[in-house]
């Protein structure tokens, strides 16, 4: 499903049709071990879904160029075994799939030089390719674009099945000033997101989120489904 002309939804990432570029946000590597840390013992299955899921991802298009969008580590400071590990791993990975790996930088990467720099990748605080420009979100965008990506802002949604709630990883599109804004969710399974009928935002780029348009991940049906506007949502009670 196309969000806006030439830029595609593919499962939880973006592909940039003219750029041939795919770009994929918040993969928040080493939740886990953050999460043991505080005492949540939960079993280790992130790296292999987030594997299982590119490769599903891979068997629809072949990028040229993979842009991870911001908080590709999850703790703020020192990496942690996990973090090494996992990160060395996908990005050998996607050296396989791709020619170019580039890291747009969020808020949870101030440290990742060493992982960056051990396998040659280029960083940047924002990455511009044409009238697109793809920053994560946590501070307003320095270049001037039609049309901007970022993640930063985790959205989902809940939706009421019968008698209970299920919470499911969404796109919003709406507007940042005269740009086109689309924020995609966290590609991190384990993460389930922030509910974008609650009315809080993190980013400083959302405003009037009731007017941005949703469109959620159907992980069961494999599809992404158009629901329309967030104020649609929440007037229905969803």
């Amino acid at each position: 499903m196309e969000i806006h002309p030439g830029i595609a939804i593919v499962d939880l990432a973006l592909y940039l049709k003219k750029h041939d570029t795919l770009v994929i946000a918040d993969l928040h590597i080493g939740f886990e071990e953050a999460l043991m840390k505080q005492g949540v013992l939960v079993p280790r299955f992130q790296y292999k879904d987030m594997i299982d899921r590119l490769e599903q991802i891979f068997a629809r298009v072949h990028p040229k160029t993979v842009v991870l969008n911001g908080d590709l580590k999850h703790e703020f400071g020192a990496i942690t075994r996990q973090e090494w590990k996992e990160t060395m791993r996908l990005f050998d990975y996607l050296s396989r799939k791709c020619k170019e790996i580039i890291v747009v930088k969020g808020n949870h990467d101030p440290n990742i030089a060493p992982l960056t720099r051990k396998k040659a990748i280029k960083v940047m605080d924002e990455l511009v390719l044409g009238d697109i420009a793809i920053v994560h979100g946590d501070s307003a965008p320095k270049a001037k674009a039609k049309v901007i990506l970022m993640g930063h802002e985790h959205p989902a949604v809940s939706l009421r099945e019968k008698t209970r709630r299920e919470k499911y990883k969404c796109f919003i599109k709406g507007k940042y000033k005269k740009s086109v804004l689309i924020v995609q969710p966290s590609f991190n399974v384990c993460v389930e997101g922030s509910d974008v009928t609650a009315g809080k935002v993190l980013s400083p780029l959302i405003k009037n989120i009731e007017d941005f348009d949703v469109y959620v991940v159907d992980d069961a049906q494999k599809k992404i489904l158009a629901f329309g506007k967030v104020s649609g949502l929440i007037t229905s009670g969803a």
